[in-house]
Parts: C-alpha cells; structure tokens; sequence
C-alpha cells in the first residue's frame, strides 16, 4: 500500500512550496521540475523565491507532450543534475510525465496539479503515448501533493468538467469490482471501493454547486485526490477503472486522440455501462449536465460508427480485467441499440 506522506490543499500555497518539500523531508537541496511552457511562464517567479528561501536548488525542464519520447530526452537532459525529488507542475500531462521519470529513476515524486481533469494527480498510475497499451501504467505514488485552489481555479472550466466525469466513472468501475469479485473470485478491497465511490457520490450530490465558486473546486481536487489515494490503497486501478475507462482508452485509439478530454470520454462510458447495468442513468446525465460535460458523442465530434466500435473492442484492450463487457458479448447491433437506449448517439 503505498500513499502520499504529505497533502496540502489551500489558496496561494504554491508560494510555500519550499517549506511544503522541506516539511517531507528536509534533507532536500536539489529538486527538477517538470512543466509546460504557459505553467512556468505563469508561476517560476513565485516558485523560485520559495525555493531561495528554503535553500533548495531548482532545474527546470519543458515537456512537449506526454510521450516515452519525452520522458527518454528529459532523462538524458538530467544526468548529472542529482536530483533529490522529481516535481510534476501542471496538468495531467507534466504530472504523467514527472511521475514516469521519477519512476525510472528511483526518485520521489511530488504532484502539483495546475487543473484538475482527472485524478491522475495522486494516483500511481500514468498514461503516455508511444505504448502498445492504450490504458495506464502502473508507477509510484506521489509521496507529496500540493494543490493550489486559486491557481487550479483560473485554469478552463472545461478541465474541471472533465475532472468531474472521471469522478463520475467511479461509480460503474466499483460495480464492475464488484462483478469480478463474484463471478471470478477476485479481490475485491471494500475500503478503497468505498472511497472511490465516495468521490463519486460528492459530485452527484453537490453537482449543481461545482462549478460557482472556488468552494467546489476544492470539493473536486479533494475529491480527485481521494479517488487516487484509492487506488492506492488497492494496489490497482480497479477502485477507479472499469469498463467506463475500457471504452474511453478505445475511442482514443479509434480516433487517434481526436475524441476530446479523458473525463469527458469517461462520462460518456459511464452513461452507457450505467445503462447496461440498469442502474440510473438519467440521474447521471443530469448531473454530467450540471457541470457541463458532454453527455451526447457528437458533443466530442464522435460519430455513431466510432461509439459502436469502441463498445466492440474496449474489453479486448485489457482481456485479463473483467468487467460488464466481458460479461455481455455485443455485436453491431446491440452495442448500437445500447448507445441509442442510453442516449449517447
């Protein structure tokens, strides 16, 4: 079980990110961070008092995407730097990319996310391109994570949106669980499925609000947080991943990445397993609507042959993870007839 040692969650507190790192471990003096370009235009001034005030030497590096390739010339970039702890500043794609260096080189990793889209953010999991497996991979767990509410509150309202449909997921990748457990006796954690479905039920709840004020952005960084810690507790992405996921890891891989954010597509997926599972997707709907995600493909520019054929290959992407799909055998036919009875298409 492996979870982060230290969260911090507040307004401006990217300012005391020195003491934050110091506060883990104050053995620290040289850290990498790894940004966009935008994100270190926006904050490296107020950083970088923070670190001359804790002493701490800082070296910054650029990732273009979110790729191996990426992660292969950043390593190359700092060999010899001798970084004490790797720091992912942004969205999902610097933290992905941080996560994965840290990984590969044996060091801590300390999440600051910029957005929040997904609960990648605290999870020990991450998603590049250039895999032959469209769906994450399995690293460490962000030993620190620091969440600046005001910073996260001025990214687009779309990012939190999606943030919102991953969380919503949460509900069908439980049940699918659920389904393991019974049908093929695997371990199931209810600890970690209750805290995911947690995450779950507080934008269901409070979807109406979330988007007002900088009150529900915290309540869906928490929320996102909590979901990863979950997975953490698990040892696997099972609390937060099922089916929902399977179909929006294949309309990526149909579209080529054309297909919108990955909790908007999770939306999407959850509405549909939702249906399949006869629970109530109408109530999922509203709320995706609340904070308005997209609950129709064409929303996404996806087209009804995209969302058949997702629906067709989205288990065969991960065979050994059983799930609803596993279980009901679609054809043309029927996943179309499923997609239009959910309302997706």
């Amino acid at each position: 079980m492996e979870l982060p040692r230290k969260i911090l969650v507040g307004d401006n507190v990217i300012s005391d990110l020195g003491n934050f790192i110091m506060d883990i471990n104050n053995g620290i003096s040289s850290v990498i961070i790894i940004s966009g370009e935008t994100v270190r235009n926006k904050i490296e001034d107020n950083i970088k008092k923070s670190f001359e005030k804790s002493h701490i030497r800082n070296y910054w590096f650029i990732r273009k995407d979110a790729s191996f390739e990426t992660v292969s010339k950043i390593k190359i970039e700092i060999e010899g730097l001798k970084p004490d702890i790797i720091l992912g500043i942004g969205g999902g794609k610097s933290v992905d990319v941080g996560k994965m260096i840290a990984y590969s080189i044996k060091k801590p990793f300390i999440s600051i996310p910029t957005s929040a889209s997904h609960d990648g953010i605290s999870s020990p999991f991450v998603s590049l391109k250039g895999s032959n497996k469209p769906y994450s991979i399995k690293v460490n767990t962000p030993i620190g994570i620091l969440a600046d509410i005001k910073l996260i509150s001025e990214a687009p309202p779309r990012l939190l949106s999606s943030g919102c449909g991953d969380l919503i997921g949460k509900l069908t990748a439980v049940k699918d669980w659920e389904l393991a457990r019974d049908d093929n006796n695997e371990y199931f954690g209810a600890y970690s499925a209750y805290l995911a479905k947690l995450s779950a039920d507080i934008i269901m709840n409070k979807s109406k609000e979330l988007l007002l004020n900088e009150s529900g952005v915290r309540t869906i960084i928490e929320a996102l947080i909590s979901a990863g810690v979950a997975a953490g507790i698990a040892g696997s992405s099972r609390p937060c991943s099922g089916s929902e996921h399977l179909f929006s890891h294949a309309l990526e891989f149909i579209t080529h990445g054309n297909c919108g954010l990955h909790g908007e597509r999770v939306g999407l997926g959850t509405i549909i397993m939702s249906k399949l599972y006869g629970m109530d997707f109408e109530a999922i709907i509203a709320v995706l609507e609340n904070v308005k995600a997209p609950v129709k493909a064409n929303q996404l520019n996806l087209t009804e042959k995209d969302v058949v054929q997702s629906l067709l290959i989205a288990q065969d992407l991960r065979p050994e993870r059983y799930t609803i799909l596993s279980k009901t055998k679609l054809d043309k036919k029927t996943a179309s007839e499923l997609a239009k009875s959910a309302k997706v298409i």
